[in-house]
């Protein structure tokens, strides 16, 4: 079974958890559109410095969780639903294979 672990080593960090969330919920933004949000409002909503957004932001990009878009000076994220559920399905393997593990115990 393979594991897709940058996706994973992604998700592993509380700040890109709540850039994530950010992105699902998309309230209170200066210059969001449908189904996209500026990289200036997640800098303004974790309050931290914007290489410091970036740097998070290229991970999460790298790894497939979001796609970002250049629009002009600046840039929009989009959360790719497909590449979590390929990563639930990962999850959903081990559940079914440690299953029969845990009752047997």
């Amino acid at each position: 079974m393979q594991i897709d672990t940058e996706g994973f080593r992604a998700l592993g960090d509380p700040v890109r958890l709540r850039i994530l969330r950010f992105l699902l919920d998309q309230g209170g933004m200066c210059c969001a559109s449908p189904g996209r949000v500026c990289a200036c409002d997640i800098v303004a909503m974790l309050d931290l410095a914007q290489p410091t957004v970036s740097h998070h932001m290229q991970i999460l990009t790298r790894a497939g969780l979001v796609s970002a878009e250049k629009r002009g000076r600046w840039m929009f994220y989009t959360v790719d639903p497909g590449r979590f559920a390929a990563l639930a399905a990962q999850l959903q393997a081990v559940a079914d294979v440690a299953r029969p593990l845990a009752t047997a115990a």
